[in-house]
């Protein structure tokens, strides 16, 4: 029989990999960022098809996640996430070698179970140990922020280094492909599993749904207005119909007793909003660095180099605030520690507006904003999963996370038309766009934070669920470990 100390060494060895692993998947989720133009170039495509390269992505997200975490729940979280690692490897492939745009795109949508890696991490971490899983969650949260942060910086420069797209490209693939055996090693399966069989039904309304429901919302300012219409109104009737479906199945895909009267339905909501500010200030932020104050009136001018350099600032600041969430939420509550995240974020979007000054000023409102958002992501998910059923964890995990990416892509589709309609013509017969477009996105971005810092205060305090007599305490302390 094994000690204690060395049950919590293998432990600790086991989420340590799955911390190199989420840097890795932060680095891949990060790579892209500075290659659009090049993509661009290599295949032959403008810059507005480049959209597509985030909405192919995107839209696949909200198809796989709930299904791969609802296949974890029941089949083991361990054996997906190996599955799915080995899809973003080949797909990483598929990418880099893509002769043709279109296939690019293709891979790029095969990509989409990275999505999915929080999740069943989520799970597998919490069965461990449910009463430390928010430290664990929080280094997982914290190792995605910075590996998104170094992916925008290595990408560059391998591709500066290397001078060839392909090449670059392949590096994230060479990393996914490393970590199945590691996952075979490191990781135990999860001990408890879900009763009951996949609704694929459930699966195909739910994501057909929210596919057609984005697709339409992220496309309002490039799809002819009907095309947008109806594929709004297909994805709200394939959503009722999914409603009506999970309530007539004995094991729907998502349990709507335990989202409306579980505890997790409110985490939901506010990771919704959450994601909605966060994704959706993004490019704002960005291109408001950039703007050159001689010819706009507005903005800093910011060479490429320093306006990645400032994003760079605020996502190892929101690295911080995630690594310090667990501490926080032991001293003030998980709840509070969410609102105080929420709270920093909104005055932070405030001050960008009142008292932008100079581009050190500016990078202080950044770096408020990033430690208020490391708050929340590394507090959020907590919540959500100590209130979801041991034998569901991975499912909850996978809707908090497909809330948040399903509300970015919709906030960046709505601040986009918003701040087409606040531009300015321009004596060249083109339009320029406005301050007060930047001031209308980040005011309610700092009202969408207040409202998530308030709603978050009602979440009800977590029961405690019991472990199944079947799987020992034991077994739940050897959920990770070095496999034989």
């Amino acid at each position: 029989m094994r000690t204690t100390a060395q049950k919590s060494t293998t432990a600790a060895g086991a989420v340590g990999f799955l911390v190199v692993m989420e840097l890795g998947s932060g680095i891949l989720q990060g790579w892209l960022n500075p290659l659009f133009s090049s993509i661009g170039e290599h295949h032959g495509v403008s810059a507005a098809s480049l959209n597509w390269i985030s909405a192919a992505y995107l839209l696949a997200t909200v198809l796989v996640v709930p299904l791969l975490s609802k296949l974890g729940d029941i089949h083991g979280h361990k054996r997906i996430l190996m599955i799915s690692t080995a899809i973003v490897a080949a797909a990483s492939v598929v990418v880099a070698l893509a002769p043709n745009y279109e296939l690019f795109l293709l891979g790029r949508a095969i990509q989409a179970p990275l999505a999915v890696f929080l999740p069943l991490e989520f799970a597998i971490v919490h069965q461990r140990d449910s009463e430390r899983s928010g430290r664990s969650i929080g280094r997982l949260v914290a190792a995605l922020t910075l590996g998104a942060t170094i992916g925008g910086f290595l990408a560059g420069f391998v591709l500066d280094a290397t001078e060839s797209l392909s090449i670059t490209l392949l590096m994230p693939a060479i990393f996914m492909a490393l970590c199945v055996p590691g996952i075979a090693f490191f990781v135990k399966e999860s001990p408890l599993r879900s009763k009951g069989r996949v609704d694929y039904l459930g699966a195909a309304l739910l994501g057909g749904g929210l596919a057609a429901l984005l697709g339409g919302a992220s496309n309002l300012s490039t799809w002819p207005p009907l095309t947008t219409a109806l594929a709004m109104v297909v994805g709200i009737a394939l959503l009722v119909g999914w409603v009506v479906s999970a309530r007539r199945t004995e094991h729907p895909l998502v349990d709507l007793t335990m989202l409306l009267r579980g505890g997790i339905g409110l985490p939901i909501v506010v990771a919704f909003l959450y994601g909605a500010q966060l994704f959706g200030a993004q490019a704002p932020i960005s291109v408001y660095l950039r703007s050159d104050p001689a010819t706009l009136g507005f903005g800093f001018g910011a060479a490429a180099s320093a306006a990645g350099t400032m994003l760079s600032i605020m996502a190892l600041a929101a690295f911080l605030g995630a690594s310090f969430s667990d501490r926080a939420s032991r001293l003030i509550g998980g709840p509070r520690s969410v609102a105080l995240g929420g709270g920093l974020s909104a005055i932070a979007y405030v001050l960008m507006i009142l008292a932008p000054g100079t581009l050190v000023t500016f990078a202080v409102w950044l770096v408020m904003a990033g430690l208020g958002a490391g708050l929340v992501s590394g507090t959020l998910p907590t919540l959500v999963v100590q209130r979801a059923a041991v034998d569901s964890v991975g499912i909850a995990s996978g809707l908090y996370n497909t809330a948040r990416t399903a509300a970015g892509g919709v906030a960046g589709a709505l601040f986009a038309l918003l701040m087409a309609a606040l531009t300015t013509p321009t004596a060249a017969g083109t339009r320029a766009a406005t301050e007060l477009s930047f001031h209308a996105v980040w005011w309610i971005c700092a009202g969408v934070c207040v409202l998530f810092a308030v709603a978050v205060l009602f979440i009800r305090q977590a029961r405690t669920t019991p472990v199944d007599s079947t799987t020992s305490s034991s077994n739940v302390d050897d959920v990770l470990e070095p496999a034989n």
